[in-house]
């Protein structure tokens, strides 16, 4: 059986909105390589992935899948997959390699050929100024936990949207701040490494006032279809118990609450800034702070993988939380099958996310930002990728997305993650997630039954418009 062939019958029966936007997405250190070309300098994610025991078998970044020199190739896979839209990230120390200040030109002439190509090809770029990449010149003044940082990402914002506003209608400002507030700075999973429950919550809300101030400058340079990506975990309490619910209640505050609600609603949810005092993390908010981070914003990204299932518990010693004061509370493995990243399979939980956001962000629009699953396939014998799972993953999680659209959810658009299998970020190369295939030794791309069966729904769909 060929993925093409999975749930035929639910993949021919999907439908969705007339102008529903269908892309995938990347992010630009996990692709781009050439880390030491045209002027680049280094990011977080080179000193973190060159630091021994912090990445898989010690992988980097340093060559990824060569996306700096290979784009006209990936452009054109894009154009053989049917897709209406790309979304990327623009690699902050490639522009202004001291993070402030001088503008390195080449780097900026990357983006401009980049988007020239999708332009040409009759694909929508959809830009995120922030996956991750803090210049290293920054992190060595503070990074995330200086204040002076935020307002360093609107001079860069503003740096990007000079040079490529003319042609880029579509931004968005930060990329799962989560991660980068939590996981590089809580748990230490993520550069640059930091295990301070202190630090993280300086850095959650600099990473939000950022995100604000960003989005000012954005708007006063005329840009229209402005966004934020945030990722979303639904949690849920293992037990009925009152100490599991209040687990989950916690969890789901420093995972979703804590970034959706300064941004929709103005106010940090008041039992996450209780519990984050409780935990001696106050967020450092100053006055006016919230009305920046509240700016009005004309859609809003979700990233979905899976739902989590917590209880109260001894955490291992090997897995550290990545949540401030939550020492106490494990999260389960998931019942039935995972992923390669042990990730559960969930699309249900991603129908009632969809409903949920809709309800607690009413009137602003959700674009599916990211969604997808890895799995260890590799070309067979007759030379393709066939990947089953991958396939299943997408069809029901797309399936996922028409039924909450069909619920009332405004959901205008769907990027697969990823385009390209490429560098998992602390997993290194060990994990992929791509649509196409990769051989990391030749950097040979071959697009995966998933890819194909992503491309037949997307050519379906653009029949039904025209029919």
């Amino acid at each position: 059986m060929t993925s093409t062939d999975v749930r035929p019958e639910l993949a021919a029966g999907l439908t969705f909105p007339p102008g529903f936007t269908f892309g995938a997405a990347t992010a630009a250190y996990q692709i781009e390589g050439a880390v030491d070309a045209d002027g680049r300098g280094p990011s977080i994610w080179d000193t973190f992935s060159h630091t021994p025991g912090r990445t898989f078998e010690g992988h980097t970044g340093d060559v990824a899948v060569e996306h700096y020199t290979r784009y006209p190739q990936d452009v054109a896979l894009m154009a053989e997959l049917g897709l209406s839209a790309y979304r990327f990230s623009v690699a902050w120390s490639r522009v202004l390699p001291e993070g402030a200040g001088r503008v390195e030109q080449r780097g900026l002439d990357f983006y401009r050929r980049l988007v020239d190509e999708l332009l040409g090809a009759g694909i929508d770029p959809w830009l995120t100024l922030y996956h991750w990449d803090l210049p290293q010149a920054l992190q060595d003044r503070g990074g995330w936990t200086a204040r002076d940082t935020a307002a360093r990402f609107a001079d860069y914002a503003g740096v990007v949207h000079d040079a490529l506003g003319d042609r880029v209608r579509h931004w968005s400002t930060l990329n799962e701040p989560m991660c980068s507030a939590l996981l590089g700075h809580m748990s230490g999973q993520h550069a640059p490494g930091e295990r301070n429950p202190v630090a993280a919550a300086r850095a959650t809300h600099h990473l939000l006032l950022g995100h604000g101030l960003a989005t000012q400058v954005l708007r006063e340079r005329g840009a229209d279809h402005l966004g934020v990506t945030l990722n979303f975990t639904p949690m849920t309490p293992a037990t009925d118990r009152p100490e599991d619910v209040d687990a989950a209640r916690r969890l789901d505050g420093q995972q979703n609450r804590m970034f959706l609600e300064p941004i929709v609603h103005g106010a940090y949810p008041a039992d996450v800034v209780a519990d984050l005092e409780a935990a001696g993390a106050p967020l450092p908010v100053e006055d006016g702070d919230l009305e920046v981070i509240s700016a009005p914003l004309d859609w809003l990204g979700v990233n979905y993988y899976f739902e989590s299932t917590v209880r109260v518990g001894v955490r291992s010693p090997d897995r550290p939380t990545s949540f401030i004061g939550a020492e106490d509370v494990v999260e389960l493995d998931p019942e039935g099958p995972t992923t390669t990243m042990g990730w559960g399979i969930s699309p249900d939980a991603f129908t009632r996310l969809l409903l949920w956001l809709g309800e607690e962000a009413p009137g602003l629009p959700l674009v599916v930002t990211e969604n997808g699953s890895a799995w260890p396939d590799e070309p067979a014998e007759d030379g393709a990728v066939h990947d089953p799972e991958r396939s299943d993953y997408l069809v029901r999680h797309l399936a996922a997305v028409t039924d909450a659209v069909a619920k009332g959810a405004d959901v205008r658009g769907y990027f697969a993650w990823s385009l390209l299998d490429n560098y998992e970020w602390a997993r290194g190369y060990a994990q992929r997630f791509g649509l196409v295939h990769v051989d990391y030794g030749t950097q040979r791309r071959t697009v995966k039954d998933s890819g194909r069966a992503y491309a037949d729904i997307l050519r379906r769909h653009r029949q039904a418009q025209e029919g």
